[in-house]
């Protein structure tokens, strides 16, 4: 995807990865999180990798001064978060949670805009409020670097931040699901075996995008109901190779809000 020109103000936005250190082959974990601060720099954004092994005050000075959080895929959020007991869930960090949720609390003092991807969807989904459905394997998908994307339709409502992004990272319209029906329908690559229905969905948070499983039908974007810039969906469309194009409209909207969040005056 060719870079586009980078405006003179760089928002500082903070990345949750996973710590390289603590994982079993740790050049893909960090080609991972490269993929993710990849998307942030092609529209002008400051992108900043923190994980568990950020050092404590180098991590405040940078929770302290972001002007946007974007919270990534990883590990399984702990079920008690959510008040239950494991059903499911594997392969838990409960290090990151903590981390996350102190980058959470910060973003949300300060209404910092926040972009949540894969498990960025469903931690905020938690820490707002809701829960999760702890295992629905057909969207697990293909393990990366093991074959192509696994993909299934994503619907998303066009009235909404995600849809009005989408429409901006394409120029050329949007296909919507029928000629009476204005939703907008996108072919999306599926990694995560954790996810969010209707049931779970936390109070404060609005469904605005939606994939079939046999778990259901579910929440696959996601948005705050009032007025903060916080979207979610549970695609990776930092794997541009099986992510339509339209998703660039998502990077560009988030550091626009990021460089907006930078320059409002300080309260």
């Amino acid at each position: 995807m060719p870079a586009r020109p980078a405006p003179a103000t760089q928002p500082l936005i903070v990345l949750i990865v996973a710590d390289p250190a603590g994982s079993a082959d740790p050049a893909l974990t960090l080609r991972k999180s490269g993929l993710y601060a990849d998307g942030i720099r092609r529209h002008g954004g400051a992108a900043t990798l923190v994980s568990v092994a950020t050092p404590a005050a180098e991590r405040d000075r940078l929770l302290g001064e972001m002007a946007g959080l974007m919270l990534t895929g990883g590990a399984d959020v702990d079920p008690v978060l959510y008040h239950e007991a494991v059903a499911g869930a594997k392969d838990l960090d409960p290090a990151r949670d903590e981390l996350e949720q102190a980058a959470w609390r910060e973003a949300e003092r300060r209404s910092v805009p926040v972009l949540g991807i894969c498990r960025g969807l469903q931690v905020i989904n938690v820490f707002a409020g809701g829960s999760l459905l702890q295992n629905v394997p057909s969207h697990a998908g293909t393990p990366y670097g093991e074959g192509s994307a696994h993909t299934h339709n994503m619907e998303i409502d066009p009235n909404s931040r995600l849809g009005r992004a989408l429409a901006e990272g394409s120029p050329e319209g949007l296909a919507t699901t029928d000629e009476d029906d204005a939703t907008i329908e996108l072919t999306v690559n599926t990694y995560h075996h954790q996810a969010v229905d209707h049931s779970h969905l936390a109070p404060g948070l609005r469904a605005v995008g939606w994939a079939a499983s046999e778990a259901g039908r579910l929440v696959e974007g996601l948005e705050s109901r009032d007025g903060r810039w916080i979207v979610a969906v549970q695609c990776h469309p930092e794997r541009t190779e099986s992510t339509p194009d339209e998703f660039e409209g998502l990077w560009e909207a988030f550091v626009r809000a990021a460089r907006e969040a930078a320059a409002a005056p300080v309260v």
